[in-house]
């Protein structure tokens, strides 16, 4: 397994995953990140993004049954790893730790 470094959006789509559990596959996940940020990121990119981090190790993925809604395709659902999840981890440490030592900033102008 390679570096548990994640970029912005892969960290995004690793917390969207997690928060979905069973009903994270490609719509859900693009829907939720446009729910919750704003972002519309393309299927494309989303597929690029979902195939780095389970590259990385930090999910798995497998396919749902066949629905006729769907025209008998498959859904292709995605689930943290535990990799996944120490990376999530990792990066919200990170974050805090900077986050916390920043300076209390006055309001008032001298």
């Amino acid at each position: 397994m390679k570096s548990t470094q994640l970029g912005e959006f892969e960290e995004l789509v690793l917390l969207v995953i997690g928060t979905l559990n069973d009903e994270a596959y490609s719509l859900s996940i693009k829907n939720t990140l446009k729910e919750h940020t704003g972002r519309n990121p393309s299927i494309g990119a989303l597929h690029s993004a979902l195939n780095r981090l389970t590259k990385k190790g930090f999910l798995d993925s497998y396919e749902g049954g066949a629905t006729k809604s769907r025209g008998g395709r498959r859904k292709r659902f995605y689930t943290l790893t535990a990799f996944g999840r120490k990376a999530l981890d990792q990066s919200f440490e990170l974050r805090s730790g900077l986050y916390h030592a920043l300076p209390k900033l006055g309001l008032s102008h001298e």
